[in-house]
């Protein structure tokens, strides 16, 4: 039987509005986009896998209705296309990056490289980024570090745009946490949360889609809930304190570890540029700590008791973090990403400004 969760991506097939795309075109199209805007052939491809990634993963509001949005920062001089990133500070273990402005997926994957590299000879490493841009999904960082036996973490932190318990106005951003381990044949647990009920790019989506939003996801100008994703300025937290006390920590361990504040900039009114980001990023070497094909033999046995659990009536499967991306992933492989009209209309807009053909119809 088809798990409900990926029934819902299928279904997708069927709304007229939709068109699917092959991953590989859309991929190219999207770096010759960022070609176009002046980065370098081998960034532009980074940028391009990151966000093609998460499309094909269903993680939509990450992925290339974003385009359009990052050609108009890089024209108003928030984006830099050919940043002076350097190491400031280092250790055998630790690393301090000042970004310039980088295109976030740039170097934010050189960190974790960094990250990597270090955990092997460290057994952990750690990486700050000071003065990136957005990321992109998170957990493509996390899964780098799983790729070589480690565990991963990503986390990154922005002006203010979720309002705290009780505010009717932002106060932290809903800062997203990603940690990845690994187990057996390339698999993984990889979890990948924003610290608000939902992400602001799913509001995105919900525009491109011409759809409504629950009220549990925003906030309107007066601080009201909303279930129009036009009206909708800021978010609600997940869980209450829990959400916004995570991202407060967040911007603890990233923004004023490298002496960037961005949310008390914002309130204060002294102003972050906009676009700003920091992030934190780290690898675990798992064989410091214990066997990694036993770790990762005993991932496996933790996924498999867990799906075995006892179901309520009416779901047909249990999933770990990250494996109903993985089916997804699996159905846009074979039948090609999603996009609607917004989002088309989006991806035109910068095809005729750069001359270039639009992906469905290479």
């Amino acid at each position: 039987m088809i798990p409900r969760w990926l029934r819902r991506h299928r279904s997708e097939r069927s709304l007229m509005a939709d068109i699917r795309v092959d991953g590989e075109k859309l991929r190219a199209f999207t770096a010759a986009v960022f070609e176009k805007v002046g980065l370098t052939p081998a960034d532009a491809a980074i940028e391009a896998e990151v966000l093609v990634w998460a499309n094909l993963r269903g993680v939509d509001s990450h992925g290339v209705q974003r385009v359009n949005g990052y050609v108009h920062a890089v024209e108003a001089g928030h984006y830099n296309t050919r940043p002076d990133i350097r190491i400031e500070r280092e250790t055998p273990a630790t690393m301090l990056i000042e970004a310039d402005s980088a295109f976030g997926p740039v170097v934010t994957t050189y960190a974790m490289k960094q990250a990597v590299e270090k955990a092997r000879g460290a057994g952990i490493g750690w990486v700050l980024i000071r003065n990136t841009t957005h990321q992109g999904a998170m957990a493509y960082y996390a899964q780098m570090a799983a790729r070589e036996n480690m565990a991963g973490i990503a986390s990154v932190c922005n002006p203010p745009n979720m309002a705290p318990p009780g505010a009717r106005a932002p106060g932290v951003h809903n800062s997203p946490i990603a940690i990845a381990v690994p187990g057996s044949g390339g698999r993984t647990i990889s979890l990948d949360m924003a610290t608000s009920v939902a992400a602001f790019g799913k509001l995105d989506v919900a525009v491109d889609r011409g759809e409504s939003i629950p009220d549990t996801w925003a906030l309107d100008g007066d601080g009201h809930p909303t279930t129009d994703p036009r009206r909708a300025r800021f978010l609600q937290p997940a869980a209450g304190y829990k959400g916004y006390g995570l991202a407060l920590i967040f911007e603890c361990l990233s923004s004023l570890m490298v002496g960037n504040p961005l949310l008390t900039a914002a309130i204060s009114g002294r102003g972050a540029r906009p676009g700003a980001q920091n992030s934190f990023i780290g690898a675990i070497d798992i064989a410091t700590f214990t066997d990694p094909d036993t770790y990762r033999t005993q991932i496996d046995e933790l996924v498999s008791a867990m799906k075995g659990l006892p179901r309520v009536e009416g779901v047909d499967e249990l999933f770990v973090p990250g494996e109903p991306e993985e089916l997804v992933h699996n159905e846009r492989i074979e039948h090609g990403i999603p996009l609607p009209a917004g989002t088309r209309d989006k991806l035109i807009e910068v095809a005729t400004k750069f001359g270039l053909k639009v992906p469905w119809e290479a």
